[in-house]
């Protein structure tokens, strides 16, 4: 879908844009900004990837601390095969031992038209379900899951992991999810009674997200990919004891920007009538001249993206556009006022700034955050030597010309 580029004066511009449904074989995270007119201020993505694994079980712990957790993208169920598992083994890759990518990595999302972004993303948490290969009794000669780890019961997380205190399970299997700080090491149990059999049919994980700015975004869907690895000694590492059905884990980001800029002028506001200050009544009563010729004409703007302005005359004069009673041309001056929340390129706000032909100076507005039905002006004025020409040369006639000022959100 292409952008409307041009909007004169009444006409608003909505982009909706659609994504395709995530490859097999990835997982997909999806988040979406569309601007919200009850909550201006509140300018970023939301997550709408549907939760599957620990969350999509545990709605009401997951969803009042904002967390969201996806199966791992790595084959059917089991998702891997595991062995048997020594007692009291020395080395903790030999039991449970599970190791994600929880640094902070960046991502580059690029939209069809081009435009690229960054988000960053890490693993938060692992979890899944654990099976051991028998009755918990029989395996601890009548103890329970206390006696058969090192560190006890499945709520309790091995450091540097840190417990939900969530677990559901048998006597046979636990399903669990332990959260994982920032640059963190592997997470490991010892088993102290030997275990016939240890694997983990499912695996899921928890994640943060940093995305971008969406009011620097041109309107799209961007997208990227963040590939890791998964196997002894890689992004996802579950020790030597369990092998992966996949050795690849590839998450897809899609990024869906939906802006608004529109623009209402009230009605009869596309005809411009120039006076000087107080009306004609002073000169006409007075014989008092005028020195200035003028008009504000107030419009309401809303924006959510970054735009351009740009000027085209029925009868260009230098740099601007002119009135003229046919046979007598004299220059017309417009500039721009824009509401707060809105800046220039330079991060200035926008008082009286002048549009030109050749758009400098207007090349860029950028929005610091949703511009609601804002009041913005559009000033038009004939300044003193130009009334002066008309009112020598021109004196009883009527002076005209047309003006059309456009909202680009093309820059």
């Amino acid at each position: 879908m292409r952008y409307l580029r041009h909007i004169q004066w009444g006409l608003g511009l909505v982009l909706t844009l659609v994504a395709s449904a995530a490859q097999a074989g990835s997982a997909e995270v999806r988040a979406e900004f569309r601007p919200d007119p009850s909550n201006p201020m509140v300018n970023r993505f939301t997550n709408v990837t549907p939760s599957t694994g620990f969350c999509k079980h545990f709605v009401n712990y997951c969803e009042p601390r904002g967390w969201f957790s996806l199966d791992m993208p790595i084959g059917p169920r089991p998702q891997t095969t595991g062995g048997p598992v020594a007692a009291n083994h020395a080395d903790p890759r030999q039991g449970v031992y599970l190791k994600v990518p929880s640094e902070w990595r960046t991502i580059t999302v690029t939209s069809a038209a081009g435009d690229s972004s960054q988000l960053e993303v890490r693993i938060s948490g692992i979890g899944g379900t654990e099976r051991h290969g028998g009755h918990v009794t029989l395996i601890t000669n009548g103890g329970d899951y206390e006696q058969l780890w090192s560190t006890g019961r499945w709520h309790k997380a091995p450091a540097p992991c840190i417990p939900t205190g969530m677990i559901n399970g048998t006597a046979y299997w636990v399903q669990w999810l332990w959260h994982v700080p920032e640059n963190a090491g592997a997470c490991a149990t010892q088993a102290l009674f030997d275990l016939p059999y240890m694997d983990f049919p499912d695996l899921y994980f928890t994640y943060e997200l940093r995305t971008p700015n969406p009011l620097d975004m041109p309107a799209g869907i961007y997208r990227g990919s963040q590939l890791y690895t998964v196997g002894p000694g890689m992004d996802f590492d579950f020790g030597d004891r369990v092998v992966p059905f996949d050795n690849v884990a590839i998450l897809d980001f899609v990024l869906d920007v939906d802006h608004i800029l529109k623009v209402e002028v009230p009605p009869g506001g596309n005809r411009v009538q120039l006076e000087p200050q107080g009306g004609w009544q002073a000169w006409l009563q007075n014989g008092r001249k005028p020195t200035r010729l003028y008009r504000d004409q107030t419009l309401n703007l809303w924006t959510s993206t970054q735009f351009k302005m740009t000027l085209e005359c029925g009868a260009p004069m230098g740099n601007s556009c002119s009135v003229s009673n046919g046979t007598h041309q004299v220059p017309l001056d417009i500039a721009v006022t824009l509401p707060a929340g809105l800046s220039d390129a330079s991060g200035r706000p926008v008082n009286r700034l002048p549009l030109r032909l050749d758009g400098s100076g207007s090349e860029l507005f950028k929005p610091t955050r949703f511009v609601d039905r804002k009041p913005s002006t559009l000033h038009f004025s004939i300044q003193s030597e130009g009334v002066a020409q008309m009112l020598e040369h021109g004196s009883g006639s009527t002076y005209a010309g047309t003006a059309t000022v456009i909202w680009d959100s093309e820059v």
